[in-house]
């Protein structure tokens, strides 16, 4: 299993009315810390991207259980349960400041080859540096 946290810090324009980040932001997070996380890792979506390999997204689910809200500095940590195949789910959990679980959710996305735009196999550089994290 992978596991990596990274930050961000709410904006006034990521909120609404309430003062409350607007439900639709947490999708932008959930982006940031699956970006991060590979970052940490090593490995670059851009250069992936330029190699012709693309990321499309199949499937997002958010559950809210507190607000996050403007200037607070939110914790989005990102888990990767399995290795990846055609496919790769990456689970987020969002922290306030005071440690509490505001979100969860996760984002299943698939590879698929840039200018065919059909389904392929991870890369290989991807896999060789996931698979630290999945050896018993």
């Amino acid at each position: 299993m992978f596991k990596t946290a990274t930050q961000v810090r709410v904006r006034y324009a990521e909120t609404d009315q309430m003062g409350y980040v607007y439900y639709g932001n947490y999708a932008a997070y959930y982006e940031v810390g699956r970006v991060e996380a590979m970052r940490n890792i090593g490995f670059s979506y851009k250069k992936m991207e330029e190699d012709g390999i693309m990321m499309p997204a199949l499937e997002n689910y958010s559950k809210y259980f507190k607000p996050g809200r403007y200037d607070e500095l939110l914790t989005i940590q990102v888990t990767v349960r399995e290795m990846p195949g055609v496919r790769i789910r990456f689970d987020c959990t969002i922290l306030n400041e005071a440690g509490e679980i505001i979100n969860e959710g996760h984002t299943l996305l698939t590879f698929v080859k840039k200018d065919s735009h059909k389904p392929c196999r991870p890369p290989k550089d991807l896999l060789a540096l996931l698979q630290p994290y999945f050896q018993d």
